[in-house]
């Protein structure tokens, strides 16, 4: 569970909401300035709009899934890939590469099942590391879709602020034309100013934060993946497991690495 995350989302609204209350004279009257429907439907309604004509619909489903790699801070973790790429190479050096073909079925992660498969079929070792590092590029590149679906709707809400903005502004000077306008100049001001701080709210409490973890999370993927490729391609080689877990270490921090190095 990403606490991290959790509190700083939960802090932020409860300082926006005690800045709205008027802290520290408390006045829950003033809540109902900061709720206005036309300013809901310029920035809410015309930014999830846009962010739908302009990612693909596979982003737009994937947005339940990408809740969850923020919330999930555990989903991938090198040392336990760095434990089995030692296990694999240990039982290669016994048993040689055929044996692996058990390992393989054990799998449940589907690029580590299909390295270690390469091995088995007897890939020579440029074919292996071709495979394997397209398929990081291609899987980089659809994680690059999503977050960058959400820095785009991070770029778009502040905009459409904006546009909330001028629109409340020219429905006030309108109404200064109007021997009866005046008294909706103050609703008029009203869309103007808070369309701008949905705008904000939108971009840098609520896209801003998820963008930022789906990065993490993409780099943490490609750092697990870089390790059963150079893992893959050492066994192949025929190193000592021993050495080749030293080696892989050198991907993690050295806080980060197991006490016992088997």
């Amino acid at each position: 569970m990403n606490i991290a995350y959790i509190v700083g989302l939960v802090l932020s609204f409860v300082f926006i909401l005690l800045g709205m209350l008027g802290f520290p004279t408390i006045s829950v009257d003033k809540l109902m300035n900061f709720v206005d429907m036309p300013s809901v439907m310029i920035v809410v309604g015309c930014t999830f709009a846009v962010l739908a004509a302009s990612v693909p619909t596979s982003a737009l489903a994937g947005i339940p899934k990408h809740i969850g790699m923020v919330m999930n801070t555990n989903m991938f973790s090198p040392m336990t890939y760095i434990d089995q790429l030692t296990e694999v190479a240990n039982k290669a050096r016994k048993d040689g590469l055929l044996s692996l073909e058990g390992m393989a079925a054990e799998q449940k992660d589907p690029f580590f099942k299909q390295a270690i498969m390469l091995l088995v079929d007897g890939n020579d070792a440029d074919r292996v590391r071709l495979v394997l590092e397209t398929d990081i590029e291609q899987m980089a590149a659809r994680h690059d879709v999503g977050a960058a679906m959400y820095e785009k709707g991070s770029a778009v809400a502040p905009a459409f602020g904006m546009v909330g903005t001028l629109c409340g502004l020219i429905n006030m000077c309108k109404g200064l034309n109007m021997s009866d306008g005046s008294s909706s100049l103050g609703d008029d001001m009203g869309t103007a100013m808070i369309t701008t701080m949905y705008g904000c709210i939108l971009a840098h409490m609520v896209f801003g934060p998820i963008a930022a973890h789906l990065r993490t999370r993409a780099d943490e993927e490609i750092l697990c993946k870089q390790i059963i490729v150079e893992g893959i391609t050492g066994i192949q080689a025929g190193e000592n497991p021993k050495f080749l877990r030293e080696r892989l270490l050198t991907f993690v921090a050295q806080n980060a690495r197991s006490a016992d190095k088997g």
